[in-house]
């Protein structure tokens, strides 16, 4: 088996894995958020899709780390370890922005307000996949 290809499937697929369940957790959050304003007579925003769909960008981050890995000329099992460790972080990065949307959609529906507050730590959990996709590439070189 090529470790170099198996480290850039794995890239991919543990990132969109952390995306799965981060969409998981802050879509059911605005679900629920949304059948809150419906039962109260309240507007429902429109706007809490935006949490729900945020942590989708780190499947397109393990994308990218996968198409530069595919060809790269490292050593396979430093492609494997990096693989490995870059799509954890973006996993678990995905993974707490999903909890952090799911919190924001909770207070923007319930209060109305505070929608830069909450999409600004939505956007400092994404940081970290953008650290580990951009280290990533430059380890590559």
């Amino acid at each position: 088996m090529n470790l170099g290809m198996l480290a850039t499937a794995l890239a991919m697929g543990i990132a969109a894995i952390g995306s799965a369940i981060g969409i998981g957790i802050a879509g059911q959050a605005a679900i629920g958020a949304w059948k809150k304003c419906y039962l109260s007579n309240k507007a429902a925003p429109f706007i809490l899709s935006v949490f729900a769909g945020a942590p989708l960008t780190q499947t397109i981050y393990g994308f990218l780390l996968m198409q530069q890995m595919r060809s790269s000329t490292a050593d396979p099992g430093f492609l494997l370890g990096l693989g490995i460790a870059s799509s954890l972080a973006m996993a678990f990065s995905a993974v707490f922005q999903g909890k952090a949307g799911a919190a924001g959609a909770d207070a923007l529906a319930e209060s109305g307000k505070g929608f830069s507050q909450y999409i600004t730590v939505v956007g400092l959990c994404e940081t970290v996949a953008l650290f580990a996709l951009v280290f990533s590439m430059v380890a590559l070189g």
